[in-house]
C-alpha cells in the first residue's frame, strides 16, 4: 500500500507527529476516569438479572474505575435472592477494601518455572491496616504495568529494540506502510504521554492506554488499517513481555510469607495458563478451576485437586475449589459498540460452571459447592 493509498483511507486524520488540538482531547479522552451519566446507567441498570442464583461467590474481579458503592449497587439488582455472599475485589496490584475485605491480584516471580504469574490475596481488612512491607510490595510491583507501556512504546520506535519490532513484523506479515503509520502515531502518543505526565492518572498508564489510543483514532482512519495495526502492537506486546527481567518481582514464596504473616488467604487464578504451577505444592487456599477465560480442563483440574487432597487428608486444610468470571468492569463503561463482547458478557458473581450437569460430578466428588466454599473461605479469613 503507497503512501497515497494511505492518505486515501483517512478520514482527516493528522498522519504526522504534529500535535494539534484533536489530539490532546483525544488523549485527555482515554485518561479520563470519571464516569458520565451513561456510563454510570450501565452499571447500575445490568442486562441481565439472575434471581434463581443465591449463593454468589467473587473473590477475582477488577473494578477498574468503576466506583464499588456503584457495584454494590449492581450485585444486589443481579443477584435478588442472594442468601450467601463473599465478594472481595481484586484489582491488579492495587489493594481495595470492600465490605471488611481487601483483596489484590499482584503480579509475582516463580523462579521454579522461570516465568511471570498472578496470586489472588484476601484478607480482613482489619488484617492489612497496618501491613506496611505488604503495601510496599503491592506499590512496587504496581509500577511494572506503566514502566511496561513505556517498554511497549520503546518496542515500536527505539532503534535499539528494532530487533525486536522486526521480529513482531515477521510474524504478523505486516506491509511497510502500515509500519510507518504505526511508528508515526505511536511517536505522537509518546509524546502526548510525556507533556501529560503530570495529569495522568498512575492507574491508567498502562499497555492498555497504547490500544485505547489506536482505537480513538477509528474516528480519522481506516477500521482496517487500525484493525492491523492492533494485531501487530500486541505481538510487540507479547514480544516485549517475554524480553521483561522477572527480577523485577518478588517470588512467589516471600509473597506468600508475607501473606501468611497477616493471616491472609491465596488463590492461584488461571490454572490452565501456567499448570506446571500446580506441581510446586504451594502454600496456598484454593486453586481457580474455571474462569471464561480457562474453561477447557476444568474437570481434570477438580480431579487433580481432589486426589491431592485425599492423600494429605487429616495433616493440612483442603485446598479449596474457587469458579473466578474475572470481571472488567471498565469494559461494560465502553459504548457497547466498542466493547469486547466476551469481555463485557463476563459478570460479577456469575459463574455457570458451579451448575454444569458434567462439572457437578467432579465437583460431588470432591464434596464441593458454591455455598461450602463461601463458609470455609469466611472461616479461613476470620
Amino acid at each position: 500500500m503507497s503512501s497515497v493509498q494511505l492518505k486515501d483511507i483517512s478520514r482527516g486524520g493528522n498522519y504526522s507527529e504534529e500535535i494539534i488540538e484533536w489530539d490532546q482531547h483525544t488523549y485527555l479522552t482515554i485518561i479520563n476516569t470519571k464516569l458520565t451519566p451513561e456510563q454510570r446507567e450501565r452499571i447500575i441498570k445490568p442486562q441481565h438479572i439472575f434471581p434463581k442464583q443465591d449463593a454468589v461467590l467473587a473473590v477475582h474481579f477488577h473494578p477498574e474505575h468503576v466506583p464499588l458503592p456503584l457495584i454494590r449497587e449492581r450485585l444486589n439488582i443481579m443477584y435478588p435472592h442472594k442468601t450467601a455472599e463473599l465478594v472481595i475485589p481484586t484489582q491488579h496490584n492495587t489493594l481495595m477494601h470492600f465490605q471488611g475485605y481487601a483483596g489484590v491480584e499482584i503480579d509475582c516471580y516463580s523462579s521454579g518455572f522461570n516465568r511471570k504469574v498472578q496470586l489472588l490475596l484476601h484478607f480482613k481488612e482489619t488484617r492489612v491496616a497496618h501491613a506496611h512491607i505488604l503495601k510496599n510490595m503491592i506499590a512496587h510491583t504496581f509500577t511494572y504495568r506503566s514502566r511496561q507501556l513505556h517498554e511497549l512504546i520503546a518496542t515500536i520506535v527505539d532503534p535499539s529494540l528494532d530487533d525486536r519490532f522486526q521480529e513482531a513484523v515477521l510474524e504478523t506479515g505486516a506491509h511497510k506502510e502500515l509500519i510507518r503509520f504505526i511508528k508515526t502515531m505511536t511517536k505522537k502518543f509518546q509524546i502526548l504521554l510525556e507533556q501529560n505526565e503530570s495529569i495522568t492518572p498512575p492507574e491508567v498508564i498502562k499497555n492498555k492506554l497504547l490500544r485505547d489510543y489506536f482505537d480513538a483514532l477509528r474516528v480519522n482512519f481506516d477500521d482496517g488499517m487500525i484493525n492491523r495495526a492492533q494485531i501487530l502492537i500486541k505481538k510487540a506486546k507479547q514480544i516485549m513481555k517475554d524480553n521483561f527481567p522477572m527480577e523485577y518481582f518478588y517470588r512467589v514464596e516471600e509473597v506468600i510469607e508475607e501473606v501468611r504473616a497477616l493471616n491472609g488467604c491465596i488463590v492461584i487464578p488461571h490454572p490452565e495458563q501456567f499448570w506446571p504451577i500446580l506441581l510446586a505444592d504451594y502454600d496456598v487456599d484454593g486453586y481457580e478451576v474455571w474462569n471464561p477465560q480457562s474453561q477447557e480442563y476444568t474437570e481434570f483440574l477438580i480431579t487433580v485437586l481432589n486426589r491431592h487432597n485425599k492423600s494429605r487428608k487429616g495433616r493440612e486444610k483442603p485446598i479449596l475449589i474457587f469458579m473466578g468470571d474475572d470481571t472488567h468492569m471498565g469494559e461494560k463503561l465502553k459504548d457497547p459498540a466498542g466493547q469486547d463482547p466476551a469481555k463485557a458478557s463476563r459478570e460479577i458473581g456469575y459463574q455457570p460452571a458451579w451448575d454444569d450437569m458434567n462439572i457437578q460430578k467432579s465437583l460431588i466428588m470432591s464434596n464441593a459447592d458454591c455455598r461450602s466454599v463461601i463458609d470455609e473461605y469466611k472461616s479461613r479469613l476470620a
